[in-house]
């Protein structure tokens, strides 16, 4: 019986938010709007299961995953499952974003204990310098690149795009977080 409810439940969510893209795709704007923001309630229980250890990532993914949906959602096939489509297209997003930890964590290999090599610097802007590479190190691309390429670099926001493949307005989201990101750090070395 319990099974039979959820099933019942599942097939429930998966037709109203079949209806409401498919009426967001007819030109309903609020249809739309609903299907996004319920979509993004499954997607960020769906990713959160998969990234117990990558808490931090969840709410990026989500949206990377939202965007892709966007991107793509005249890609849908009506007569298939909404579900499918959507946890292929989160699927990919999460498989992007491990090869890219990956990838990352494989060139920036952990320093040996001899750490007492830095522990006397030149100047202070060195300190400065080092620590800052040190915590833009930690960010993801999406938010460490745009914010070196515009705040350090002094690249425009169509530059950084251009640079990075990036959207404009991705550039933009990412040296928001990335910022938010970096305050919240140095509040936690302080």
């Amino acid at each position: 019986m319990q099974r039979t409810n959820r099933v019942e439940g599942f097939q429930a969510r998966e037709e109203r938010l079949k209806a409401l893209l498919m009426r967001g795709l007819a030109g309903e704007n609020a249809a739309y709007q609903s299907f996004l923001s319920e979509l993004s309630a499954h997607l960020r229980a769906f990713l959160r299961r998969r990234l117990i250890r990558l808490p931090d990532e969840v709410e990026d993914l989500v949206q990377e995953a939202l965007l892709a949906i966007h991107n793509q959602r005249h890609t849908y096939d009506p007569g298939q499952p909404l579900s499918a489509w959507v946890q292929a297209i989160a699927r990919y997003k999460l498989i992007d974003l491990l090869r890219r930890r990956a990838g990352h964590e494989a060139l920036n290999e952990p320093l040996a204990d001899d750490l007492h090599l830095f522990a006397a610097s030149a100047t202070d802007a060195e300190d400065a310098r080092r620590d800052l590479q040190g915590l833009l190190a930690e960010l993801p691309d999406q938010q460490r690149l745009p914010i070196v390429h515009t705040k350090l670099e002094g690249r425009s926001v169509k530059e950084t795009a251009a640079l990075t493949g990036l959207s404009e307005s991705a550039v933009k989201v990412g040296v928001h977080r990335g910022l938010k990101a970096l305050a919240l750090k140095i509040r936690g070395i302080l």
